[in-house]
């Protein structure tokens, strides 16, 4: 066994960010990760034309500035050379391929007691500490729906953690199913790379402009969520115009609302309108 003042599970941005700050204070601790590397999604699991939906400023991690030479919107390739440099800068030394199976919190030695499972070795390990940091994101583990039919499929199917790019799918009749920001931005570059693409849309969803989300962020720090709510409605609704002749429809909350209450985001639009306007996108 094991023992160290704090456990943090998970080693994407916000474990690296807490494991940073301790760092700082001389708070000695653990770092779980059931991947072969930190920040894993970003690594191994995104698709290559993604970048921060959200301006550099909000993304940055404590600690360590991005560079001055980063744009606004910073690519996949760039957030990952910066959490590269983030983890070298402190030092940061995650173990890897730790699954953990239990954690459990005794209320008489008021610690943690954390069981996982070695990836490598197949041994359980046991770890103990005063504190536990889940950082373990809320995207972690792709889902696939049941779809009547979909064990027949003669097609390829594939989960957005497995899509890189459209280059392979060029002429090809391809469904997206989703309209979060991965299935439209997917959407999007299957167009760019000449596939027939056609989109799934179950829910009424908020389109966005990045610029729109920036102004919103700042404006929340001086008026309330409902009139920056409304202002955002506002304003999509002067850009995007009507949504309905395109087979989509905007919901009765508002997005920042949506993002609090559900943790539904809105659609952060980096051109999949467009082409759903000029019909590129079905």
């Amino acid at each position: 066994m094991q023992e160290q003042p704090v456990i943090i599970i998970g080693a994407g941005p916000s474990g690296l960010a807490t494991a940073a700050s301790l760092n700082l204070h001389s708070i000695p601790y653990i770092i779980l990760e059931r991947e072969d590397c930190f920040a894993s999604l970003w690594k191994k699991y995104a698709y290559d034309r993604l970048h921060l939906h959200l301006h550099k400023q909000f993304c940055q991690l404590p600690h360590l500035p991005f560079p001055h030479s980063y744009p606004r919107f910073i690519s996949k390739q760039q957030f990952v050379s910066y959490l590269d440099d983030y983890v070298s800068h402190f030092k940061i030394t995650p173990l890897y391929c730790r699954c953990v199976e239990l954690a459990v919190f005794d209320e008489i030695t008021k610690e943690w007691t954390v069981k996982v499972r070695n990836l490598g070795s197949g041994e359980v390990e046991e770890f103990r500490g005063r504190f536990l940091v889940v950082a373990s994101g809320e995207a972690t583990d792709p889902y696939t729906p049941e779809i009547e039919g979909l064990k027949s499929f003669p097609g390829d199917v594939l989960h957005s953690t497995q899509f890189k790019n459209g280059k392979a799918f060029r002429d090809k009749n391809v469904l997206v199913v989703g309209s979060g920001n991965s299935g439209m931005e997917i959407a999007m570059d299957l167009a760019n790379h000449g596939a027939k693409t056609s989109i799934v849309v179950r829910s009424p969803v908020h389109i966005l402009s990045r610029e729109m989300v920036y102004l919103g962020l700042n404006l929340l720090k001086y008026i309330p969520l409902n009139m920056v709510d409304w202002l955002m409605v506002m304003l999509s609704k002067l850009v995007y115009r009507e949504l309905s002749k395109y087979g989509l429809s905007r919901p009765k909350e508002g997005p920042f609302f949506m993002k609090v209450a559900d943790g539904k985001y809105p659609v952060l639009d980096v051109g999949t309108y467009s082409k759903i306007k000029s019909r590129d996108i079905q």
